[in-house]
């Protein structure tokens, strides 16, 4: 992805584009589409970017293998990685983070799973189940993963006392009321992801993109992205199948797009002709820390006195 990244610098988009195209038909349809929104490569977050040691809140946060490998695309507004944008929020809303010890060899056996290699997917859940009791203290504390196909993976198979969370969800449900929100004056457009709809997370992603912007599209007959996983290198066809109608759909002010999975965003991107990220650099781009006082108000606004 690095080597890719450069060549796209120093050849220009058409140029790396004919390439690309070129290469495949070449190779019988055998070598993956390059694509204008195929991402840099990714980071992982290292202890030493944590703050807020010994806060009274705490959250183990697990970065999947997508968001670890894949950064930012070129076109991207916000180049920063993933792990950076989610770490600027929960410090804004006073949390300590726990990194899982050995993150790099973590992994929720999903990309396995996919491939038919059901023994080694459940091998890598098992490892990645150990590690988030031993963070969380068995369960104590909730676990952010930023990665919404993965996070239903371990909904399915990991030990029932893990209190499991994808970026959304969590912000909903413990950052609205512990951060100050600036509406932004723009129109975005949001993508629910196939996994977040099964998990039900459809409302609570559109609240938390309504808090953010003053008009939130979400088109109609855009179902599921069709790019599942690595699909939409291997097999774009399908992914174009399934957002032909994207671009027509967003409105001319519509600018940016947001969802809550990397390999989603590529193909959205691709094909809606605007660059989708996670909702997470959404939501750290509209918000600040809430002081004292604010806090205060907003919990007796939210009590019911009776």
């Amino acid at each position: 992805m690095s080597g890719a990244n450069l060549a796209h610098t120093l050849l220009g988009t058409p140029v790396m584009e004919a390439l690309a195209k070129g290469g495949r038909k070449l190779t019988g349809n055998r070598l993956p589409l390059w694509n204008r929104w195929m991402p840099k490569a990714g980071a992982s977050p290292h202890p030493s970017q944590t703050h807020m040691r010994g806060a009274e809140h705490k959250v183990v946060y697990f970065p999947s293998c997508v968001s670890r490998t894949m950064g930012p695309a070129k076109g991207d507004s916000d180049q920063r990685p993933l792990n950076q944008a989610i770490l600027s929020l929960l410090d804004k809303g006073g949390y300590e983070v726990i990194l899982p010890e050995n993150m790099a060899k973590l992994c929720c056996g999903m990309a396995f799973e996919s491939k038919g290699f059901f023994q080694a997917a459940d091998g890598k859940s098992r490892e990645l189940e150990q590690a988030l009791l031993e963070s969380s203290n068995n369960g104590q504390y909730p676990v952010l993963c930023d990665t919404s196909p993965c996070l239903y993976r371990m909904r399915q198979v990991l030990d029932r006392r893990l209190q499991l969370f994808e970026p959304a969800e969590f912000i909903h449900d413990f950052l609205l009321e512990r951060l100050t929100f600036q509406q932004l004056p723009e129109t975005v457009a949001l993508h629910v992801t196939c996994s977040s709809r099964k998990m039900q997370l459809d409302e609570k992603m559109r609240r938390v993109a309504e808090a953010c912007a003053a008009r939130v599209v979400i088109p109609e007959k855009i179902t599921c992205c069709g790019f599942a996983g690595n699909k939409g290198f291997d097999s774009p066809e399908l992914t174009a199948s399934a957002l032909a109608e994207l671009h027509a759909a967003l409105p001319a002010d519509c600018i940016s797009g947001y969802s809550n999975s990397r390999p989603c965003e590529i193909g959205l991107s691709w094909h809606g002709g605007i660059g989708y990220q996670s909702i997470v650099y959404l939501v750290d781009r509209c918000t600040e820390r809430r002081t004292g006082s604010e806090a205060g108000e907003a919990l007796l606004e939210s009590t019911n006195w009776v």
